[in-house]
């Protein structure tokens, strides 16, 4: 199985200005990444950036760097320019990987591209397991439901499934095994890239705002399928950041 790996790594961020390029134990966030893609067995592992000193810094380290444009409406717009520069055939496999996951398991990589390997789907993704009540009711943690043959049947932000007796029922227990929450590290076929950035924008995408509902809306199969590994987080704010600086230092004690 050979696939690609792109890394959008965006230096704009509102709760953390230059996050790629913030230090890790001596290294920027983005090399991490870097480093965990290319444990997966990715043929080819690309950083995609739109700022000049990003792509400074990533050089020093790989030549797999390319540099987009700023005006993307969407990472998918970006990943879109990516496939378009590196010519990549309509039917290679691309994982895309967020920039900000110093932790990423380099097994789910490969799992996510395994999943597009072994059908004609265009896009695939993963999800873990609930394992807390709370997490069953955030609107933050984005649930889905498949069916037997790893289809996403629908991703939102509500409580799906509906478990209807103990929802109903005063006293009665929730139980969390038919519950799943979506991991967002996406597989697609380079040439669905292209297609879905000309895919009209969905309703439910709107009121959920999640944008693989277009998908789903225009009649699309995205595979999907339990996290081999379940992922940490990532890093959005200067607290996640100091979370990982220690989590790093204690593995490495």
């Amino acid at each position: 199985m050979e696939f690609v790996v792109i890394i959008p790594a965006r230096y704009a961020s509102t709760r953390l200005p230059g996050k790629p390029l913030a230090d890790i134990c001596g290294k920027p966030m983005v090399q991490h990444v870097y480093e965990k893609a290319c444990l997966s067995g990715a043929s080819k592992v690309v950083i995609a950036t739109d700022h000049q000193k990003v792509f400074d810094e990533v050089s020093r380290f790989t030549r797999d760097v390319v540099m987009t444009r700023e005006d993307h409406q969407s990472g998918t717009e970006r990943l879109a320019e990516v496939v378009d520069s590196l010519k990549l055939n309509s039917d290679t496999i691309v994982v895309n990987v967020q920039g900000d996951e110093p932790l990423l398991a380099p097994e789910n990589v490969s799992q996510v591209a395994s999943l597009l390997n072994d059908s004609r789907a265009p896009m695939a993704t993963l999800s873990v397991a609930i394992e807390e009540q709370d997490e069953v009711f955030n609107p933050n943690a984005v649930k889905v439901v498949s069916d037997i043959n790893k289809n996403a049947l629908y991703f939102s932000r509500a409580s799906i499934p509906f478990d209807r007796n103990a929802m109903m029922t005063k006293g009665s227990e929730l139980h969390l095994a038919p519950f799943q929450r979506h991991v967002g590290i996406y597989a697609y076929r380079a040439g669905f890239i292209k297609q879905y950035i000309e895919l009209s924008t969905s309703p439910l995408e709107v009121l959920e705002s999640l944008e693989q509902l277009r998908v789903l809306y225009h009649g699309f199969n995205i595979k999907i399928e339990q996290a081999h590994v379940t992922p940490h987080a990532g890093v959005d704010t200067p607290e996640d950041l100091e979370k990982v600086i220690a989590y790093l230092k204690s593995s490495n004690a």
